[in-house]
């Protein structure tokens, strides 16, 4: 299975993220099984019906309660009708069983119908060749419910509103608890018996109305008392049995019936222990009663490959590092001021020879290593966090050394344009040790590939090491979480929760598959277990690991009021009581609207406009595609932007129209670059490039506002991230192909600065400041080591030319790309590296100094930050901005630009010291003429001025 693409969207609408992923299976025999996964996996419910009954004997057969299919027994009698195979289709779940009394199916009540709920504990219920059930079990009657749903539950389940709705009959609710536990079966006969509709039933609604309000508080996983003895529960309210399998034996579980949570106390003698649940459930994605043998959802530690849980208690002393329990914390860090470099743990060490645990946690605890030189030399700038790509335990990567493949080639002798460096890493890459980790295996356990020892508890003390190490350089550690889905459901071996509650974990659609719009089988927070799941795995890493800050994955397809909540929950987190200021945590993440959650489609959704004014920021896309051009589905990947190129440097791709269409697109994005560097805000008002008096909602971005925050911590501003190319490959794309080297580095910085000297937070890729590439790779979550390692080194180059990127994402751009990876132009050394990241530490040590940056409301935004320039006359390929006692001038153009301000004549203005006497020796030539109030600017450079 290779990376799901994502469709371009719809005229009208904000972009899909680009979303990149994961796990392409080496054979054609893996592929063909997860392609069956994908399909088994979607179904919700696969029930059956109770059969028709012939009219003869429908009274004995309801006064029995055994609806035992029987049919018509009078000679010359024909057998009832029946209806067509789509209504007769127990692979879907078409009906939803909302609460306790209610059940909505799109199916027309017909007067003298019959609507039933049937089930049986053994799954025998099947439809045969001729429309008539097979066996009926038992039923709960059903009365259509005039006028459909209430407006309450219209409300909870929008995407149900046009259902006709159904309520359990009164004398029948007593069985409701006991039919949940096994096959359900909605069905509809008509008078005469005939079987017209059998589907299966969606069960959350009524699992979270009969257990989930309950068991939202119940302690789930190992729970340790003061004596040392661990309580084990696990919810699993459909099951029929589960049991503990502990080291070895088999040890029953108690079925609290209230929460349908199971538990069992153990003795200290149990700490340690390898463990796994046994559950005997109904699981509708193979239509019969299973008994799996699964790992624990909240598990604490695990075993190496995430074969077992173990009975952890993170509380231990022995799983601390020196200093854990005394780790003096940075300064918390308000939203509005985050700098966040967003690192991969692999990508980190890899490839550096001064690191001795390459690839690992602990390589970020080697002060002398290169690269923790590099990241104590931003955090003295005036970075603020490192973000790391998933962290917990992922489901591909084989966590032994010995078990992780290699390339077989030697990929450095290889040619910069040849296939074969990805051909070599392509054979591995499914058995090798790389993976971005957006494939959640369990949530709350550091993954293990990346400890010295995956066995045990090893991996919890040296996850903490890292945090405290970097901690103590003064950067906050920030993880980024993927609640939104699972690598798997079903029955798959790497499923774990849908094989515990089959269906109430993920998203279905309205037959009943699970949904896959993230790339993977959806979860379901707006389900009350799940969304607990959610809430409690982040407390968990922000007391027990004491993390700073959580970047959520896809976070539009989790309801606001879940996203709500966990900062409610961090919100309690007090030092004296847990050992962390959970009110100093940072939130941010992808607030993408896309997939059947679209629009509000079944809740509010945590999206970038819904989660305005929340303190939690959502990525801003916008200034984004401005800055870089087109946008992550372009076709070709020449369109240019405001830093590279557009109208006044255009390349020859011709991908970017007339001239006079170049001119209106680049003025455009300049004034979305200006919305930007608002922070993004909907209220502010300024002049739009065309003259008009507007507000940042009402600059367009593809049909969507620009401007959609309420405050300016609301959006994170980025040029890039680990999606899509790396800023440095895209302009390698998008700059004209004879750009020197020297010139391509000051574009970068340029681009860089469009984030940093912005309102609000900001984030860029580890290694941008270097020029970091990929080769020109566009999603590079599974391209190894060598694709994706950052060198902290320049004598090691930049990552560019290092062979064609892999075919599976990026073949269709290989005509591009050949020509660019043998291009002596394209290729930095040394000095074009180093002299792009020290120019970048200068702007953030000016962003992290001046209060002008820090504007913390939106009126203090529209008082102090100005674009006096902005308007019919302004200059194509130059923003001027004007904030609180600072001149910005971001030059974008080949030329030396002059901008005149009147108000500035007068009075001196000078380069801001920092780069005055800072690395950049062109930012220096920078001036402003006191006479006519005229700042001159050289080619492609951002200076800051200020009024001394």
């Amino acid at each position: 299975m290779r990376a799901l693409p994502v469709p371009r969207p719809a005229p009208g609408f904000p972009r899909v993220p680009e979303r990149r992923r994961r796990l392409a299976p080496a054979t054609a025999a893996v592929a063909g099984i997860m392609a069956t996964l994908l399909a088994a996996c979607g179904p919700g419910s696969d029930a059956a019906a109770p059969p028709p009954p012939d009219t003869q004997l429908v009274a004995a057969a309801e006064a029995r309660h055994d609806l035992t299919r029987v049919r018509s027994a009078t000679p010359g009698h024909p057998p009832p009708t029946t209806a067509s195979a789509p209504e007769l289709d127990l692979t879907q779940a078409k009906a939803h069983w909302i609460d306790a009394d209610t059940v909505a199916w799109n199916t027309e009540a017909r007067a003298g119908t019959r609507t039933q709920l049937a089930y049986d504990h053994q799954g025998r219920i099947t439809v045969d060749a001729d429309g008539a059930l097979t066996h009926a079990g038992r039923w709960l009657r059903l009365h259509p419910v005039p006028g459909g749903l209430t407006g309450e539950q219209r409300a909870r389940y929008p995407h149900l509103a046009g259902h006709a709705a159904f309520t359990v009959d009164a004398r029948d609710r007593g069985r409701v608890h006991k039919a949940l536990r096994g096959q359900l079966v909605a069905t509809q006969h008509a008078a005469g018996g005939a079987l017209l509709a059998a589907t299966g039933v969606q069960l959350p609604g009524v699992l979270d109305d009969l257990y989930a309000t309950q068991a939202a508080s119940a302690d789930l996983g190992p729970v340790f008392d003061t004596r040392g003895r661990p309580t084990l529960s696990v919810w699993a309210p459909t099951a029929r049995t589960v049991a503990l399998e502990l080291d070895g034996r088999t040890v029953p579980m108690r079925r609290d019936d209230a929460t349908g949570v199971w538990s069992v106390r153990g003795t200290r003698g149990w700490t340690g222990k390898p463990y796994r649940y046994r559950v005997t459930v109904w699981a509708p994605s193979v239509r019969q009663v299973v008994t799996n043998q699964v790992t624990d959802p909240y598990s604490t530690a695990l075993t190496t490959d995430s074969r077992r849980s173990l009975v952890v208690n993170l509380d231990d002393p022995g799983l601390a590092p020196p200093g854990w329990d005394t780790l003096d914390k940075p300064p918390p860090t308000p939203i509005e001021d985050a700098q966040v470099q967003e690192l991969h743990v692999r990508d980190f060490s890899a490839a550096d020879v001064t690191a001795e645990h390459r690839g690992m946690y602990l390589a970020f605890t080697e002060d002398d290593s290169d690269g923790m030189r590099h990241l104590r030399q931003l955090a003295d700038a005036g970075t603020t966090h490192v973000h790391l790509l998933p962290t917990n335990d992922i489901a591909t990567t084989p966590e032994r050394r010995r078990d992780q493949a290699v390339p077989y080639c030697d990929l450095p002798a290889l040619p910069a344009d040849s296939p074969r460096q990805q051909e070599c890493v392509g054979a591995v890459r499914d058995e090798d040790a790389y993976n971005w980790g957006y494939d959640p295996l369990h949530y709350t356990v550091p993954e293990g590939s990346y400890a010295t020892d995956p066995e045990g508890a090893s991996r919890t003390r040296e996850y903490r090491a890292m945090v405290r190490s970097l901690n103590e350089k003064g950067l906050g550690v920030v993880l980024d979480v993927v609640y939104n889905h699972t690598y798997a459901a079903g029955q798959d071996e790497k499923s774990v929760l849908d094989r515990i509650v089959p269906g109430y974990y993920h998203r279905l659609l309205d037959d009943g598959t699970v949904a896959t719009s993230t790339c993977c089988a959806n979860t379901a927070p707006e389900h009350t277990m799940m969304g607990k799941l959610t809430i409690d795995s982040v407390v968990t890493w922000a007391k027990q690991y004491k993390v700073d800050g959580f970047r959520f994955d896809l976070m539009g397809h989790h309801p606001k009021e879940n996203v709500l909540a966990v900062r409610e929950a961090l919100d309690a987190l007090t030092p004296e009581r847990d050992g962390v200021d959970g009110s100093g945590i940072i939130l941010y993440g992808e607030g993408w609207n896309f997939g059947e959650v679209a629009d509000d489609a079944r809740f509010e959704q945590a999206t970038q406009a819904n989660m305005a004014g929340t303190g939690i920021a959502t990525f801003s896309d916008r200034a984004r595609d401005a800055v870089r051009g087109g946008g992550p589905f372009d076709e070709h990947p020449g369109v240019q932007g405001f830093a590279s190129g557009l109208f006044t440097d255009p390349n020859a791709t011709g991908a970017n129209g007339t001239r006079t269409e170049q001119r209106a697109r680049l003025l455009h994005y300049q004034d979305l670059i200006k919305v930007g560097l608002t922070g993004n805000l909907a209220r502010y008002r300024f002049t739009d490039s065309s003259g008009r008096q507007v507000t940042g909602a009402e600059i367009d971005y593809n049909g969507s506002p620009a401007g959609y925050a309420a405050d300016p911590g609301d959006a994170l501003a980025y040029a890039d991230a680990h999606d899509n190319e790396t800023l440095y490959d895209a302009l390698t794309y998008k700059l004209p192909a004879d750009t020197p080297a020297a010139d391509r580095a000051r574009m970068q910085i340029l681009a860089l600065a469009t984030a940093a000297l912005s309102q609000g937070p900001a984030l860029s890729q580890a290694g941008t400041d270097l020029l970091r590439s990929k080769s020109l790779d566009r999603n590079s979550y599974n391209s190894g080591d060598w694709y994706n390692a950052v060198h902290w080194d320049c004598s090691q180059g930049n990552g560019f030319a290092r062979g064609l990127p892999p075919a599976w994402d990026n073949q269709d751009k290989w005509p591009y790309a050949a020509p660019l990876l043998t291009n002596p132009a394209a290729l930095p050394g040394c000095a074009e590296i180093t002299a792009s990241a020290a120019a970048y530490r200068d702007l953030l040590t000016i962003r992290s100094t001046e209060e002008a940056f820090s504007l913390s409301t939106t009126e203090r935004v529209q008082r102090e930050l100005r674009f006096p320039l902005s308007g019919e006359g302004e200059t194509p390929g130059v923003i001027t901005m004007r904030v609180a006692g600072l001149v910005v001038v971001f030059n974008a153009t080949p030329q030396e630009q002059a901008q005149r301000l009147d108000p500035t004549a007068g009075a001196r203005w000078t380069l801001h010291p920092v780069q005055a006497h800072g690395a950049d020796a062109t930012v220096k030539s920078a001036t402003h003429d006191s006479a006519s109030g005229t700042f001159t600017v050289p080619a492609r450079t951002v200076a800051v001025f200020t009024a001394r």
